[in-house]
């Protein structure tokens, strides 16, 4: 009996020695600033964000240096100069992107079709062309877009905005691609060129019209008589002086 005494209070002793390992490791886990302990590394790493947080929007940080920071997106402190132009950055970050701009390079790749970019950013936004994905959604029609500016671009044909004004003559235009192409008609730049007679365009969609004079692709076709065209207001012409009359007569 007094071997299974001793046998039993060696075993509590074991219990007890691994409930006092097991607690210690667990106040391992102390917050340096305010020593508060905690049992998970990851409610640590919450309540230190609660000694580092903005008093500008309430955004929280890891570290005192993140704070610091991003301190200067209030402030406007922008404590990196670019040597070659003068212009200054708010973060380091932005201030190596933009040196390549000076030095050409574009250490980012794309492994689909080899294009570079200088920044990741502008890879990310170039890999939607790839897989298609359009992180973007109107919430008034549902159109998806690529990029964010796409969007808020959109949204002017649901508000009626036009804030792209022509300096030249006054027109107000909702997106800034329409105010780029309304501007040819006052420049008389007609960049789109057809490769097969030389012929120039303002746009490019009428460049792509014109190209079906050559490869004679007709994608408008007459519902009454299956004829096609190339262009959609021939198509109409069309429809009025050869087949409504026919419709008139049969009515």
């Amino acid at each position: 009996m007094a071997t299974s005494f001793a046998n039993t209070g060696d075993r509590l002793m074991e219990s007890n020695s691994s409930k006092t390992g097991n607690e210690t490791k667990k106040k391992q886990q102390k917050c340096e600033m305010c020593k508060k302990e905690f049992s998970r590394p990851e409610d640590l790493t919450t309540h230190i964000r609660t000694h580092h947080t903005c008093d500008q929007c309430g955004k929280t940080f890891f570290r005192p240096s993140y704070l610091k920071e991003h301190m200067r997106l209030h402030t406007g402190e922008k404590p990196y100069k670019c040597k070659t132009c003068d212009k200054s950055f708010t973060f380091l970050i932005s201030l190596k992107e933009h040196t390549r701009t000076h030095t050409g390079e574009k250490p980012c790749k794309c492994e689909e079709c080899s294009m570079e970019c200088r920044r990741l950013v502008d890879l990310k936004r170039h890999m939607r062309t790839h897989t298609g994905e359009k992180p973007y959604r109107c919430e008034e029609c549902g159109s998806q877009f690529r990029q964010l500016q796409g969007l808020k671009q959109h949204i002017h044909t649901h508000t009626g905005e036009k804030p792209y004004r022509c300096e030249i003559c006054g027109s107000h235009l909702s997106q800034l691609a329409n105010l780029t192409t309304h501007m040819r008609t006052h420049t008389g730049e007609k960049p789109f060129r057809c490769e097969e007679c030389s012929r120039q365009f303002s746009r490019l969609d009428h460049l792509k019209t014109h190209m079906r004079t050559h490869t004679g692709e007709k994608p408008y076709e007459c519902e009454e008589c299956g004829k096609g065209f190339c262009r959609p207001d021939v198509l109409k012409k069309h429809v009025l002086r050869t087949h409504t009359d026919e419709k008139t007569l049969q009515m």
